[in-house]
């Protein structure tokens, strides 16, 4: 079979399905990408680069839709030339958030097309206006519901859609909610696991183990939507009343979500806030290769994962997998996985002096907490596994859609 996956940044959240596609001998696999970096083995890539940006006098409501626009136009081109070499894929795969499929059903119209729908932006009840820091303008409603003008499209012209939580589902309005299935990504569980003899060298001289007090945060870049900013003022409490910690901080200093600062970088931001902690034991770790990420997470004592009501991290359930002590933002994308005091504990998203104060409780009672991590464990084995679980899934919609879309259910 023909399977011809979308997404600008190559492999996305179709890491799993496109490697195990492309491990039967009689599948092909056509993945169109605007970045090239990581590679997969037997995966054609077709890479692309935007012929422009929005144009600068564009209104600022629809510079987006104008991005979303020419990368449509791009993925369009590429798979008119894929028509004339004779290329006619079984199914289409792609992510509807950047544009990149509002034009491949006038290619193939005859194809089933399953779009990955991620964010529906809403002005209550996500995001927007969580933050006071942050507050709402006039402006924001149209520019809000202007916003979802790329994911409607998109929506008109896929047969079937998925998601990958309860709570991002929640979001999508009724008539889009009927066609679009809860299908997470999953976790790798039988290589996101805990190692009890992991460690980590963090400077010349200075190595840590699961024996030490190890706290750990984790997200692509640090930014206010994934509480950095919130953590960061956790921080000088937690040093004084934990001399013997140590805080491992991954992430990169550019903004993924939510406003730019005015000036520089957050994490320069929070550190001139917090000016005076030990950085002796507050260690900036930058983007790291997977492997050593992983090591981080089974190093850790205590993990914290703060974020905005928006899309959920995977280093979250990875975490979890890793067998983590997780203290957790009490926000819906958190606690629809994280039970408190079942399979972690949930704070308040702005209290920095509450997150301290979790963090000591897991360094505290250390023997208490284990079952405690088993169990956070035991939920994405159970809920989330790749093999077991959700590639199984995700498979059983594929071929459904192929076969025939008609037969596809809301509950898939």
């Amino acid at each position: 079979m023909k399977f011809l996956f979308i997404h600008q940044n190559f492999p996305g959240q179709f890491l799993h399905i496109v490697r195990h596609l492309a491990s039967k001998e009689d599948h092909q696999v056509v993945f169109i990408t605007q970045h090239q970096t990581n590679r997969l083995d037997n995966v054609e890539l077709i890479g692309y680069t935007p012929f422009r940006e929005a144009n600068p006098g564009t209104h600022h409501y629809i510079a987006d839709l104008e991005k979303g626009i020419v990368a449509g136009q791009c993925v369009y081109e590429i798979c008119l030339g894929l028509k004339r070499r004779g290329f006619r894929p079984d199914i289409i795969i792609g992510h509807t958030g950047w544009g990149e499929t509002l034009y491949v059903k006038d290619v193939w119209s005859d194809v089933p097309l399953l779009g990955y729908f991620e964010f529906y932006y809403r002005m209550q009840g996500a995001d927007v206006g969580f933050d006071p820091a942050e507050p709402i303008t006039l402006d924001d409603a149209p520019r809000i519901r202007t916003k979802n003008a790329i994911g409607h499209l998109s929506f008109d012209g896929a047969d079937w859609g998925l998601t990958p939580t309860q709570w991002q589902w929640s979001l999508y309005p009724e008539r889009m909610r009927r066609r679009i299935s809860v299908i997470h990504e999953g976790v790798d569980t039988e290589f996101v696991q805990p190692n009890p003899d992991a460690w980590l060298q963090v400077s010349p001289g200075q190595r840590i183990t699961r024996r030490d007090e190890v706290v750990t945060y984790v997200a692509r870049n640090l930014e206010p939507y994934r509480g950095f900013h919130i953590f960061m003022r956790s921080l000088p409490e937690l040093l004084r009343r934990r001399p013997d910690a140590h805080v491992l901080i991954v992430g990169g200093d550019g903004v993924s979500y939510g406003p730019r600062p005015p000036s520089g970088c957050f994490r320069d931001i929070m550190l001139r806030e917090v000016a005076g902690i030990d950085l002796s034991r507050v260690h900036f770790l930058g983007h790291l290769n997977y492997t050593l990420y992983l090591n981080i997470l089974q190093v850790s004592a205590v993990h914290v994962y703060l974020t905005y009501p928006f899309v959920l991290s995977w280093s979250f359930l990875e975490a979890l997998a890793a067998g983590c002590a997780v203290v957790g933002a009490a926000t819906p994308p958190v606690q629809e996985y994280l039970r408190d005091g079942e399979n972690g504990l949930l704070v308040d998203f702005f209290d920095p002096h509450a997150v301290c104060q979790r963090v000591c409780d897991v360094l505290d009672h250390h023997d208490r907490m284990l079952a405690m991590r088993r169990r956070a464990r035991d939920m994405v084995v159970r809920e989330l596994d790749v093999k077991t679980v959700t590639l199984p899934r995700h498979l059983s919609l594929i071929d459904r859609l192929i076969r025939n879309v008609a037969e596809v259910d809301e509950g898939q």
